[in-house]
């Protein structure tokens, strides 16, 4: 009778563990949803901020007295809480290989308040890393509340990673591959299925209340011709290595702040706010995210100087906000700096080789792809990603050979995997911790 209770319970656990991902969806979904407006007022605020301080002296000291504020409230966050510093899916990564330990009650708040603040003060951070890890604490809660297993846990805490990235950006296939190849780092279908119904779950919520537009609003009017295909080559090598260069200066720029003695988390974010407040007055479009740089790409408002200006700025700032410990993600942040890539690649040819302007916004595209595959390491999720962001299914050939090349180069170039990379720094600096 034993037997048969056991092997009963054994053939409902894979409907267990789809209701299970359906509740983590939901409640993982909500919080995703939450935050997901939470950082559109932050943003749309810091907009209103600076075109009222705009030319005031006065105003701008108010400003900037409310960034220091601001800092200061952020790193007593970061140190009531040290595992919601940076992106936080090293640390998610961390705990479902079973090399780290979080606690879901504090990092919920302290990471979705952590977020909102740096969205607020216009750092160069993104809403995806923090996503993945509000969606997997939602898990992981999920997980204790019922009772559950170690190993159901990283079940349920990759349906929440999977649930936060397809709510944060409407892309519930990317959300789902990205858990499965990047988090879970295992094929399966007692997995694939819970963090399917997750994804799905999570997406048809944000959808419903924020509709169904994708994330980029960019139209893609010609396809590109075969006999332009070898500069996909070329587009590939460059975004391969220019992504091992913005791996070694994210991790660089964490260097930099740590070898500065007298500089703990508050006044590594106190560099960062004050330089947001600084580009604020002078070059705001490199605030936040910079979805907004998509739109003025796109639409042909940039020349390629003005492009070039804004790369290598935008680049500086994502490793000072980054780097200072800030609770927020270099996801949107790195796609923005790819989009730049190719459209600089792309109106180079257009000014002197003689390619098709019309095919610029194809380049902007190709050039998130790769640059994401070089940094990240997870070709099957940038190609994915880049289809459902942008509603353009008309590129998935152009797409894959971009990430194939920038995979090889930067594999060729033995670049670690961004994530691989700083989850051995959090190991690291946890180990040191434990043995003072």
């Amino acid at each position: 009778m034993k037997k048969n209770d056991m092997w009963k319970r054994a053939r409902r656990i894979p409907v267990m563990l789809i209701t299970e991902g359906l509740c983590v969806g939901l409640i993982g979904g909500f919080i995703v949803l939450l935050y997901r407006v939470a950082l559109t007022f932050a943003g749309n605020w810091l907009i209103k901020i600076l075109s009222y301080i705009k030319g005031n002296p006065f105003r701008c000291a108010v400003w900037f007295l409310i960034l220091m504020v601001l800092s200061w409230i952020v790193g007593r966050l970061v140190k009531w809480e040290p595992m919601i510093s940076g992106s936080g899916i090293p640390q998610v990564e961390g705990e479902v290989s079973g090399r780290l330990s979080q606690n879901w009650k504090r990092v919920l708040p302290a990471k979705f308040a952590g977020g909102f603040l740096c969205m607020l003060g216009g750092l160069s951070l993104g809403r995806e890393g923090p996503s993945i890890q509000l969606g997997a604490m939602a898990g992981q809660g999920i997980s204790r509340a019922l009772g559950r297993g170690k190993r159901e846990e990283k079940f349920l805490m990759t349906c929440g990673a999977s649930a936060g990235l397809s709510a944060a950006f409407h892309a519930p296939l990317a959300g789902m591959m990205f858990a499965v190849e990047e988090i879970h780092k295992t094929f399966s279908i007692p997995i694939l299925l819970p963090v399917m119904t997750a994804s799905v779950t999570a997406d048809y919520i944000a959808s419903h209340i924020l509709g169904l537009d994708p994330v980029f609003h960019f139209q893609i009017t010609e396809y590109l011709p075969q006999n332009y295909y070898w500069l996909l080559i070329l587009l590939g090598i460059l975004v391969g290595v220019s992504g091992v260069f913005y791996n070694w200066g994210m991790l660089k720029a964490q260097e930099l702040y740590r070898k500065i003695p007298f500089l703990k988390e508050t006044g590594r974010l106190l560099i960062a706010f004050l330089t947001a407040g600084v580009l604020g007055l002078v070059m705001p479009s490199v605030l936040g995210s910079g979805s907004g740089l998509i739109v003025s790409l796109t639409k042909g408002e940039m020349v390629l100087g003005m492009v070039v200006l804004t790369l290598v700025v935008k680049f500086l700032f994502s490793a000072v906000s980054f780097g200072s410990g800030a609770p927020g993600g270099i996801f949107f942040p790195l796609l923005i700096l790819g989009a730049l890539l190719g459209a600089v690649f792309a109106m180079t040819g257009a000014e002197f080789f003689g390619l098709d302007p019309v095919y610029i916004n194809n380049f902007v595209l190709l050039g998130m792809t790769g640059f994401f595959t070089a940094i990240v390491r997870a070709p099957l999720t940038g190609i994915i990603l880049l289809f459902e962001m942008s509603g353009s299914i008309s590129q998935m050939l152009s797409l894959s050979i971009v990430s194939v090349t920038a995979y090889i180069v930067a594999t060729l170039m033995r670049s670690e995997p961004i994530y691989d990379s700083l989850l051995k720094r959090i190991l690291k600096a946890d180990t040191i911790v434990h043995d003072k």
